[in-house]
């Protein structure tokens, strides 16, 4: 079976409850570089299913992170 990172990381998340997901991002969250396409990949799942207004608020939070 030939899976791109995209798939693998979905099928890595499929199923699991709201705690082991919280598990997963904080234990991918300051750690090594080799997860942050992983948190891309879910973070581009949470823009796409997220309404205008939840991506003005992830955007004004990056930017007070990023700008100061």
């Amino acid at each position: 079976m030939n899976l791109n990172l995209r798939q693998a990381i979905i099928q890595r998340v499929q199923g699991k409850s709201d705690e082991e997901l919280v598990d997963i991002i904080e234990g991918s969250v300051d750690g090594e570089e080799r997860a942050l396409p992983g948190l891309g990949v879910l973070f581009e799942i949470i823009w796409k299913n997220s309404a205008e207004n939840v991506h003005a608020e992830l955007v004004s939070t990056l930017q007070s992170h990023v700008n100061s």
